[in-house]
């Protein structure tokens, strides 16, 4: 299974994600791609397996990923202060990858019916969510985890 974490920024909300995925799924593989070279170096540092940067590798490796996690700006065109491209938004939006979202109220964009959690919280809500599907691929309503 080909898990990509995809951040930019500092790489905060990947961090995370990289962290406890290894955490829940110690043997899977899990590769960074940033938008820039420190968010995907501190997903490096935080375990992912392998990481690249940039908008070939974004367009490159979701072709054929079967998750995808990270912060909801990864599929918005200009987001995180312009760094995730309107073709890197389109190739997360546009594979048949499982998409898991991290919500955020930043970008001028809001996520109306999400619970009031917090970036902790939700990142582990979301890694909960992908060692579910991870492990029961044939999962048809994630929505009921």
């Amino acid at each position: 299974m080909k898990i990509l974490v995809i951040d930019g920024q500092g790489g905060k909300v990947g961090k995370s994600i990289v962290e406890q995925l290894k955490a829940a799924l110690p043997n899977q593989k899990i590769t960074a791609i940033g938008t820039n070279s420190i968010a995907t170096s501190t997903m490096l540092k935080a375990g992912a397996d392998m990481g690249a940067t940039g908008e070939n590798p974004v367009i490159y490796n979701c072709k054929d990923a079967d998750i995808i996690v990270g912060p909801i700006g990864i599929i918005l065109a200009n987001s995180l202060l312009g760094e995730v491209t309107p073709q890197m938004a389109a190739a997360v939006s546009g594979s048949k990858a499982q998409k898991f979202l991290i919500p955020s109220n930043k970008c001028n964009s809001h996520v109306v019916s999400t619970q009031n959690l917090s970036l902790t919280d939700y990142v582990q809500l979301a890694v909960e969510r992908v060692t579910v599907f991870s492990l029961h691929p044939s999962s048809e309503d994630l929505t009921k985890l």
